[in-house]
């Protein structure tokens, strides 16, 4: 089965203008916290950055491993941050509302639930999750378990409105 497409880069012209758009808005001074897609494919950011727009989903898990390979800061609450899809176009800007660092074993059905994947219970948001930490772990040559360290973070929409 051959490799799923990767996201296309940030399309830096387009996230720049969503981005002045946002702040003429609502008075926001500043540069985006982080610029991501979901996922690490096309069609995984296209899924589920369309769940953010016409959906369920208000919040998001990764990796602590990986925003320290990256060398990205952990989000914080009141962060302002660009998602694209999965052609690099801008999809919208969420607003960080909580965020919590802990074992990917201490996930519970309400995150499931906000994440808004699949049919939103801890079953089905604990398997697909393991296989993609799982994966990503490999990536990043470091042990997969249970205790890996997560980021689990709650976001509001904020744009478009």
């Amino acid at each position: 089965m051959p490799a799923p497409d990767p996201a296309a880069p940030p399309e830096r012209a387009a996230v720049a203008a969503m981005w002045s758009e946002f702040c003429a808005a609502t008075g926001t001074t500043g540069e985006p916290a982080d610029v991501y897609h979901f996922g690490d494919d096309v069609r995984q950011a296209d899924e589920l950055g369309s769940l953010v727009l016409h959906g369920p989903k208000r919040a998001t898990a990764g990796l602590v491993a990986d925003f320290e390979a990256d060398g990205t800061p952990l989000p914080q609450i009141g962060d302002h941050c660009v998602f694209v899809l999965g052609d690099g176009r801008p999809g919208g800007i969420l607003r960080t509302t909580d965020i919590r660092i802990g074992p990917l074993s201490s996930a519970d059905a309400q995150f499931a639930w906000d994440e808004g994947e699949g049919d939103r219970s801890l079953d089905y948001w604990m398997a697909t999750h393991r296989a993609f930490f799982g994966h990503r772990c490999a990536e990043l040559g470091l042990p997969f378990s249970e205790d890996v360290e997560v980021t689990f973070e709650r976001f509001a929409l904020v744009w478009p409105r």
